[in-house]
């Protein structure tokens, strides 16, 4: 927890930035951002994150429910709407309030345009460079899947990208998803010539236990030695198919962690910083038990919090950040560096509002030749949308609403699942939905589409399995998807129960599942590998056949506790 002084002093940058500004206001610059320190001893790094593949400008609603129960509760990165503008300090109506919040979504959307966009990021990114010589740039992985064209090239489009970019050091997390052999090709090859440093500790063989990849990078940025370590997502062959990567094992390895923070000390590192795609929850925890990291630069969960967040330990404190998602951000982390130690950090979160950041030339050329080939195909349309389609929040959202609805209605299945994936760009009222736009919610490398007779009891193991991973309250057991996306059925969650106890009431057309009896249970992206049509597909044909997509009715999932929860937004 940051104490008064500290929370002033966040904000202190903050508002530097341009945020809290009046609605109607002549806005401030939100790029003239907090100056960097200068002379000797000054650092400055750059952090990108889950971009998802997206290379265009788009519109990404935040949630609207990301719940925190017990310790948890009331703290980031759980507080949403109207409960995280108090607490970051915006003004409701502002442009930063629109890129932080799921609030007045659709009016805001209109009025300050779309976010992200490689072109206009790419401007950012050097204007921010040009302002901090010697900075880095890192991306925190989530960034070759996401996309058609991510998948139609294996990856290969971002990797382009992502060198024009500048982007010097990664890790990883969906990367994995392309198969082991693509993912060592594309790093041993175009991004290692590119001069991308690709780097995981917790990646290991598993015959061996050796390094898949450099556990680390040692750069010297005006004259300050920085040890930046990597840490992939730790369970990955968890939450996606162990068949893509046999051949490595993955963990959150806190030991190991420890004993390499101790030894790049030891080498004569002045700043240490953990390149993590943990989640953040994980990242709070592991801030707590590791001393002698200065910062940690986090993905995974997708959470945009204005501030970094120090985290007492040990040895001191570390500043735990979080950059959003979907090139919707830039964090930029400025350190002054005294007697060999990180006297001080200010670290900012800047939107990247396109109709405010001009497109850099060469990124734009390059976006136009990675889709030429693709184009006429991403721009097939299917349907229009009469209501908003959004993914993020912990137990649904309307585009994966439009998803089970669509696997239902044609597989003839009476409940279905879809995956508490937290990527997905966001379409407005009125918006055509193109094959892109479908792909930007299914682009993943095991998309069958699956038909699945189940038992109430083997559908209620189910819920239950992915509410511990949402609910449990050790972040270690979290793997940082939101709940499985259910269509047809209705249930209780209780998040603070024990588990197995979490999930009640499970009703089908208002009567009750009853566990003995088998249904046809639709879903998509199994990580055992079953066999069907892509996903895309079926919900293609769906669309196709209805010409307008009517606004989703969500299958309301009553959860206990809720009420007053600053993680819910009525």
């Amino acid at each position: 927890m940051m104490n008064r002084r500290e929370l002033l002093q966040v904000l202190g940058a903050a508002a530097a930035v341009g945020f809290g500004t009046k609605a109607g206001a002549a806005q401030a610059d939100p790029y003239a951002a907090a100056p960097p320190f200068k002379g000797p001893g000054a650092v400055s790094l750059l952090h990108m994150t889950d971009c998802h593949a997206q290379l265009l400008p788009m519109h990404f609603r935040e949630p609207s429910v990301n719940l925190g129960f017990g310790a948890q509760q009331g703290q980031w990165p759980h507080l949403v709407g109207s409960a995280l503008i108090k607490a970051a300090g915006l003004t409701p109506g502002t442009r930063e309030a629109h890129a932080f919040t799921c609030l007045d979504f659709t009016a805001a959307a209109k009025r300050y345009g779309k976010v992200g966009g490689f072109a206009h990021l790419a401007t950012l990114v050097k204007q921010m460079k040009a302002s901090r010589p010697g900075s880095l740039l890192l991306d925190g992985g989530d960034t070759w899947q996401g996309s058609a064209s991510a998948l139609w090239t294996r990856g290969e489009d971002m990797v382009q990208a992502c060198r024009l970019l500048g982007v010097d050091v990664m890790t990883g997390h969906w990367e994995f998803t392309l198969g082991q052999d693509r993912v060592k090709e594309l790093v041993d090859g175009p991004l290692k010539s590119g001069g991308i440093e690709f780097i995981a500790h917790n990646v290991k063989t598993q015959d061996f236990g050796d390094e898949v990849f450099a556990s680390h990078v040692m750069r010297e940025i005006n004259g300050v030695p920085v040890a930046i370590i990597g840490q992939a997502f730790p369970y990955t062959p968890i939450a996606n198919p162990r068949y893509l990567v046999p051949d490595w094992s993955f963990g959150i390895r806190e030991p190991e962690l420890q004993q390499l923070v101790d030894s790049v000390r030891a080498k004569g590192a002045q700043l240490v910083v953990l390149l993590s795609h943990n989640g953040m929850d994980v990242d709070l925890k592991l801030a707590s038990r590791v001393s002698g990291l200065d910062a940690i630069l986090g993905g995974h969960t997708h959470d945009g919090v204005p501030f970094g967040l120090p985290v007492a330990n040990r040895g001191g404190h570390t500043l735990v950040c979080n950059a959003g998602s979907n090139g919707k951000f830039l964090g930029v982390l400025d350190v002054q560096v005294r007697n060999g130690k990180a006297a001080e950090l200010k670290y900012q979160l800047l939107p990247v509002f396109a109709n405010l950041l001009p497109a850099d030339k060469a990124m734009a050329e390059l976006i136009a030749r990675i889709r030429a080939p693709f184009a006429a195909k991403l721009a097939e349309p299917l349907a229009v949308s009469e209501g908003l389609l959004y993914r993020r929040g912990n137990f649904n959202g309307s585009w994966d609403q439009l998803l089970c609805d669509a696997l239902m209605d044609v597989q003839g299945a009476d409940i279905a699942f879809s995956p508490g994936f937290r990527w997905g760009t966001s379409l407005l009222p009125g918006d055509t939905i193109t094959r892109e736009l479908l792909m930007d919610q299914t682009a993943i490398t095991y998309p069958n589409a699956t038909l699945t007779v189940m038992t109430g009891t083997q559908i209620k193991e189910v819920l239950e399995d992915v509410a511990d991973n949402l609910f449990n309250p050790d972040p270690y057991y979290q793997q940082g998807g939101d709940m499985v996306r259910v269509g047809g059925l209705h249930y209780r969650c209780a998040p603070l129960a024990a588990m197995g106890s979490r999930i009640t009431d499970m009703r089908l057309q208002g009567r009750p599942i009853e566990a003995a009896k088998t249904y046809k249970v639709a879903g998509w992206a199994s990580v055992d590998g079953a066999e069907g049509e892509p996903v895309w597909e079926v919900v293609a044909r769906a669309l196709r056949a209805a010409k307008t997509a009517a606004p989703p009715k969500l299958n309301k999932v009553v959860v206990k506790g809720e009420a007053g929860n600053p993680g819910i937004e009525e």
